[in-house]
């Protein structure tokens, strides 16, 4: 399915549908968007035998970015990471302190429940709210056993 939409969406704004493009969007449905970097896609896609350029993987990652495939995530890692856009509905994401592990939060912590509130505030002020990035930080169940 993301890929049938890529092709519409490159077609529609006069770009090619490359085999590399292809390739990297599919590293993502493949992995399940576990919230990849740049450097870690390049390297799925050797191990896989691909024959694809570092500097292609990270042409492609923007502007899938740009044509809203992909969301850019940062983690206080000093990268960026990618996931697939979800388009069911906006997450969150817990980040273990121990085991570095990304967790999606899904329904009752979805940004929209958890900051609606503080959201309301800052339209009441005149701020105009275009993105909300919530994220939680702590020790994951798996980490905390040990």
């Amino acid at each position: 399915m993301h890929v049938d939409n890529l092709k519409k969406e490159l077609r529609d704004r006069k770009y090619r549908m490359t085999p590399q493009r292809e390739q990297v969007l599919k590293v993502f449905v493949e992995t399940n968007s576990e919230h990849l970097g740049a450097e870690e896609v390049y390297r799925y896609l050797l191990n896989k035998k691909l024959n694809v350029s570092k500097a292609t993987v990270y042409r492609t990652i923007d502007l899938l970015v740009e044509l809203g495939f992909l969301r850019k995530l940062q983690f206080g890692e000093g990268v960026y990471r990618y996931e697939l856009v979800d388009r069911e509905g906006r997450h969150s994401h817990f980040i273990c302190n121990s085991c570095g592990r990304i967790y999606e939060l899904k329904g009752e912590l979805s940004p929209d429940k958890v900051m609606s509130m503080y959201v309301e505030f800052l339209k009441n002020k005149g701020y105009i709210v275009e993105e909300i990035d919530l994220k939680f930080r702590g020790i994951c169940p798996k980490c905390s056993k040990k």
